[in-house]
C-alpha cells in the first residue's frame, strides 16, 4: 500500500535511510517522501556579535522583526546573542532550522572555534529545550545538551519549561517567522521572561507541483497523506484535490501532530489520524491503525 509524506528526506545515521521510510516499511506500507518547504535564513547578524560586518555574505539588506516590520540592518546595532550566554537563562528550540540557523551563524561570524572552546560550554551551564526528537537529534551535534523533546509540541513544553524556570534572564528563542504564539504567551503568563529572534522564514518548496505530478502520474491516489505543518498543507493542498479530483474521498489524511490537525480540520478535511507523537514510530503505527477498516 501506498502512502505518502509531506516532508524532506533525510538519513538516519545508523541505517543510511529516512526513518519514516523505514518504519512505515516495516508494516509493509511503501513511503514517499516529497518536501513541500524550503527556508530562508533572516536577521542571523544580530544573533552574533559580529553584528552587521559579514551582511553581504548572506545577500540579505534587510530582516524581519518579530513584530513583521522590514528594517535596514546598516541604520541598526546588533545586539549580541550567542556570543554572550551570561545574558540569558537558557535557549529554546522548537524547530532543526532553528539550530541550523545558529551552526550558519557562528560559521559567518567565524565564531566556530570561540564556540567549541568556551561559548558551547557556557550554554550547557543553562537549559537547552527543545521540541522533538529531529530538534534534539540537531542540538546534540552542535554540543549542547537537550532537555524537554519527549514534550511532543510547543505546548507541553511550556508546560515543562514553566515548571522548572526560575531565572530572571530571559530564554533566548530563535525561531520562524511562522511561530505560533502558544509558547510566547505560556511563558509570559507565567512570569518566565523569554527574548525571541526570528531567524528564518517558511517558502514554499520550487517543485512542489512538479513531484506531486509526477507521484500522482507514476504511483496514482495515495491510501494516505501525511501533513506535518500547516505551512505544508496550505501550499500543497490545492495540488493536492486537482490532482486527486474526486477521489480525494478515498485517502486517508494524517497530521504529525495536533497543530497540523487543526489546520486540517479548518480546512474540511477530515483527519483520520493524529501521530501521538512527532516521531516515525508513531506516525508508523497511527497510519497503519488509520488505514484498517476501524480507522485510528
Amino acid at each position: 500500500m501506498k502512502v505518502l509524506l509531506l516532508k524532506d528526506p533525510k538519513e538516519d545515521d545508523d541505517h543510511g535511510q529516512d526513518p519514516y521510510i523505514r518504519e512505515l516499511g516495516l508494516y509493509g506500507l511503501e513511503a514517499t517522501l516529497i518536501p513541500v518547504l524550503s527556508f530562508e535564513f533572516l536577521s542571523l547578524p544580530s544573533f552574533s556579535e559580529k553584528g552587521f560586518a559579514w551582511i553581504a555574505l548572506l545577500e540579505y539588506s534587510s530582516f524581519i522583526t518579530d513584530a513583521g516590520q522590514v528594517y535596514c540592518p546598516a541604520c541598526t546595532p546588533a545586539k549580541p546573542r550567542l556570543s554572550h550566554p551570561e545574558g540569558y537563562g537558557g535557549l529554546i528550540f522548537t524547530s532543526p532550522r532553528a539550530v541550523e540557523a545558529v551552526k550558519l551563524c557562528l560559521e559567518k561570524a567565524n565564531k566556530t572555534e570561540a564556540w567549541k572552546t568556551s561559548l558551547k560550554e557556557k550554554w550547557n551551564l543553562k537549559s537547552v529545550y527543545v521540541v522533538g526528537n529531529a530538534t534534539a537529534s540537531l542540538v546534540s551535534k552542535i554540543g549542547l545538551d537537550p532537555e524537554g523533546e519527549n514534550c511532543g509540541n510547543a505546548e507541553k513544553l511550556a508546560e515543562y519549561i514553566c515548571s522548572r524556570e526560575s531565572s530572571a534572564l530571559p530564554l533566548l528563542f530563535p525561531c520562524g517567522h511562522l511561530k505560533r504564539e502558544t509558547l510566547p504567551r505560556m511563558l509570559k503568563d507565567k512570569g518566565v521572561p523569554m527574548e525571541s529572534i526570528t531567524v528564518y522564514q517558511t517558502i514554499p518548496h520550487p517543485g512542489i507541483q512538479g513531484n506531486l505530478n509526477s507521484y500522482y502520474s507514476q504511483q496514482g491516489i495515495p491510501a494516505s497523506i501525511t501533513f506535518f505543518s500547516p505551512s505544508g498543507l496550505s501550499y500543497s493542498l490545492k495540488h493536492i484535490q486537482e490532482l486527486s479530483g474526486d477521489n480525494i474521498d478515498q485517502i486517508k489524511f494524517v497530521a504529525i501532530g495536533p497543530t497540523t490537525a487543526h489546520a486540517l480540520a479548518a480546512q474540511g478535511l477530515p483527519v483520520s489520524c493524529t501521530a501521538e507523537s512527532p516521531t516515525p514510530r508513531a506516525l508508523a503505527a497511527g497510519i497503519r491503525t488509520a488505514l484498517q477498516p476501524h480507522g485510528c
